[in-house]
């Protein structure tokens, strides 16, 4: 199991000033409306079904449940996201999941056909107090399904900026079973999905309760032979990344010192790994452009690059833009066609340092 040794206290991660919107990519918001629909076609069919989300943000994926009317329960602590949840007609509990918030939540609901999260069980330290949780909430027949970011995508692409204060755990495969199993829990199937740039969805049942899939099999195969649990990747891992803020720096100052423009794109909570660990500040990235309103007029903790709105990239546009969001990539790139035109270019640094 990968993960961070110190926590940053969850209650200054996830307050009523929480900067992370779900709905603001069409990409997510058509990614999480096909996983409701998914759903509701095969495991909320039952007479009177109910699913829970741990952490459904603004409601990306339970509105669609909700208009289904289906009955269902997102459990959000962020208060501001939680609203927007509710404008949406998601009912929604603003608490931390826990065993003392499952148990509550079966006192008054009964039990859960469907526990989902995405990009949030590997945000919790607490994970023992989740999977009590679990085993109390859950169906006999039901499912927990979450997505996550993949510890083998991290590693081939050198996604180094994955790695961060909320991301808690860096999930892979090997380690998703091994940590069902010391819980009762059996890993019954594991898909490759491009969320976030390469994630997996991990669907566990009660311990025999169903099938596993042979997806579990193929992939813990190709972990071996990945050896994606040897020290030895990790240490080959560590040298590449050096490698990487190397050449982005050494790009960054060139540019410069040629006489020309760099402008960030996008402030999501991996832009500070690479600023901060790369030593990128105001002298050689003068802002950053992002177009989550809360962000904006707000600076890039540690390297305190300021967060501006959109409009701030075309005013004029610079040289080059250095891709912070290089998840949203594609999208980012085709509603930036004048950027393109006007002779712009895009700096990337996943899984190399390249221009585009």
């Amino acid at each position: 199991m990968v993960q961070l040794v110190e926590e940053v206290p969850q209650d200054l991660r996830y307050h009523a000033g929480y900067r992370y919107h779900a709905s603001g990519s069409a990409g997510h918001r058509k990614h999480f409306e096909r996983n409701a629909r998914r759903f509701l076609e095969t495991e909320l069919t039952g007479s009177d079904p109910f699913i829970v989300e741990i952490g459904c943000n603004d409601g990306v994926m339970l509105s669609t449940v909700a208009q289904a009317g289906v009955r269902h329960l997102g459990v959000e602590p962020s208060a501001n996201v939680a609203e927007l949840a509710r404008a949406k007609g998601v009912r929604v509990l603003s608490e931390f999941f826990d065993e003392r918030t499952a148990a509550a939540v079966r006192s008054e609901h009964g039990e859960a056909d469907v526990i989902f999260g995405a990009n949030t069980i590997c945000h919790i330290a607490h994970i023992d107090s989740v999977f009590r949780g679990i085993d109390a909430l859950l169906a006999p027949n039901g499912v927990f399904v979450f997505e996550e970011p993949y510890l083998g995508t991290i590693i081939e692409r050198t996604a180094f900026d994955q790695i961060y204060d909320e991301h808690v755990f860096y999930f892979s495969v090997t380690s998703v079973q091994a940590m069902a199993r010391h819980f009762g829990f059996e890993l019954v199937n594991a898909e490759h999905i491009p969320l976030h740039g390469g994630e997996i969805r991990y669907t566990l049942a009660r311990a025999g309760a169903r099938t596993p899939a042979p997806a579990v099999d193929a992939l813990l195969a190709e972990e071996r032979a990945r050896r994606l649990s040897e020290t030895e990747t990790f240490e080959h891992f560590g040298q590449t990344v050096k490698r990487v803020r190397d050449d982005l720096v050494a790009l960054l100052h060139r540019i410069q010192s040629d006489g020309q423009r760099v402008i960030g794109y996008g402030a999501p909570g991996k832009s500070s790994t690479v600023t901060n660990y790369c030593g990128i500040g105001p002298d050689l990235v003068p802002f950053v452009c992002d177009s989550t309103p809360s962000k904006q007029g707000h600076l890039v903790p540690g390297s305190h690059l300021p967060v501006k709105p959109p409009e701030a990239f075309s005013a004029p546009y610079p040289d080059y833009a250095l891709l912070f969001a290089w998840n949203h990539a594609e999208e980012i790139m085709a509603k930036e066609q004048g950027f393109r035109e006007a002779g712009g270019r895009w700096i990337l640094y996943v899984p190399e340092v390249h221009i585009v």
